[in-house]
């Protein structure tokens, strides 16, 4: 590091993240030896001291982490991976991990301890305060794809029987108390959500103007259990920051913010794609060894039943592969073009899925358009294949069997890879679950099987 000139934190933070993805044991060193600049550095972008964390061992960044104020410490654990930031979080005594959860937000504070080892759970919640401990049981209780495990409790509240005048002097003293101001909750006597208030109407309201009369009346509201993907939609379509969460009385619980929304979107995306490939939707590349190899284990398990299935209907036709040996060295090109044309009709069906463009009235359409697509596709290449395996082995009849069977397998990948996830969301299922185990089996049936077919007959 260069010592004749301290570096500002942001650039100090970028070379210190670059070096430590290469050697985290001089990083681990110089912040050890500079403790002011990792002060500062923590202050100025709690960001870019998580990324330089996330790259040293647990015990250093554990070491890290003792030498800065509970708030300073809890803004990096936030800004962390949940699975790193819980290991770091597990190097610390309970007392000093729940100086650091009291500092979080509800929300987070619940993310981090829901990454916990159970005994590690238990040690740090009877740590924190009793309020603390019963918010994030609170939280925790909810699945964590719901607007129940994404919601932050601090709301910012107002009665309705307030004026105007006296909800902006109300206002100026919830600043202080509760971070996110995007809106203010308007309640009645018994907690239940009346409206939320645009601070552009209540700026320009008459000091002696109700609440009533300035509010948004029946603002857009989930319950605890709503899914994530129907809260991330709801903010999209209404463009708000935050969503307030009710339960069946409609008292208002709390709120998803943008950040927590977002947030939700990510993992969603990620989770997706992981179940779709049959991998855990909640698995990362820093779960632990013995937990992922649980989660992939039945998926492993399940494919070998489909590959094998796979493998009796080939075995069927053992004596046309024995009497032309030729035909074992064409079976994966016709299998290999199907499985990546189904992937990819799969990957437009799941990502409409998602992104909610995709209604039930509009299935048949969309099953119909990945046909069309596949018979489309499936002509033009099916024809060069034919082309090329005729001119190459000088025998127009395994041309001719080629293009038969490219053809059939590139129709069944679009309809596989577009009704299988509709069909799955029909059914109450998520649609990327498995969904590429399936489609890649289908394809690969019609590929061997229906190759080995056609060529019987044909040759």
């Amino acid at each position: 590091m260069d010592k004749k000139r301290l570096p500002r934190p942001r650039e100090l933070a970028q070379r210190l993240a670059s070096r430590a993805r290469k050697k985290p044991e001089e990083v681990e060193a110089y912040l050890d030896s500079h403790t002011d600049e990792w002060t500062e550095l923590a202050q100025a972008d709690p960001h870019d001291a998580a990324d330089i964390l996330e790259e040293l061992g647990d015990e250093a960044a554990a070491d890290l982490i003792r030498n800065l104020l509970p708030p300073e410490a809890a803004d990096i654990l936030e800004e962390m991976q949940d699975d790193l930031a819980a290991d770091v979080l597990e190097e610390v005594t309970a007392i000093r991990a729940a100086s650091l959860i009291e500092a979080m937000p509800p929300a987070q504070a619940a993310d981090l301890i829901g990454a916990l080892e159970p005994e590690h759970k238990e040690r740090i919640l009877s740590a924190v305060s009793e309020q603390t401990a019963e918010a994030i049981r609170h939280i925790l209780s909810y699945p964590s794809d719901s607007a129940g495990g994404l919601m932050t409790l601090r709301v910012a509240t107002l009665p309705i029987g307030l004026t105007a005048g006296e909800a902006i002097e109300r206002i100026r003293q919830l600043h202080e108390e509760i971070e996110d101001l995007s809106y203010v909750y308007v309640v009645d006597d018994s907690g239940r959500l009346v409206g939320v208030l645009s601070f552009r109407e209540l700026v320009f309201a008459r000091p002696g103007d109700g609440l009533d009369e300035v509010m948004v009346h029946n603002p857009v509201k989930v319950t605890p259990l709503t899914d994530r993907e129907e809260v991330a939609e709801l903010a999209r379509r209404y463009n708000l920051f935050s969503v307030p969460v009710v339960d069946f009385d409609d008292r208002l619980l709390g709120i998803v913010t943008v950040d927590e929304v977002i947030d939700a979107v990510e993992r969603e995306a990620g989770e997706d794609f992981a179940v779709a490939m049959g991998a855990g939707g909640e698995e990362t590349v820093f779960t632990p060894v013995r937990r992922s190899i649980r989660m992939r284990m039945p998926w492993l398990f399940f494919d070998l039943a489909l590959s094998g299935t796979v493998s009796l209907v080939v075995a069927t036709f053992q004596t046309q592969i024995a009497a032309a040996p030729l035909l074992a060295s064409l079976m994966p090109l016709v299998a290999r073009i199907g499985g990546d044309s189904g992937a990819m009709s799969l990957a437009v069906v799941i990502r409409g899925l998602a992104t909610r463009d995709i209604s039930p009235n509009r299935s048949f359409r969309v099953i119909t358009r990945e046909l069309a697509l596949g018979f489309s596709n499936g002509i033009l290449t099916a024809t060069l294949a034919g082309l090329i395996a005729a001119a190459l082995l000088k025998d127009p009849h395994i041309g001719l069997v080629i293009f038969i069977s490219v053809l059939a397998n590139l129709i069944v990948a679009g309809l596989a890879g577009s009704a299988l996830p509709l069909a799955l969301r029909r059914l109450g299922f998520d649609p990327a679950l498995g969904s590429n185990l399936f489609v890649t089996t289908i394809t690969d049936l019609t590929g061997f099987g229906g190759f080995l077919l056609v060529a019987s007959l044909l040759l």
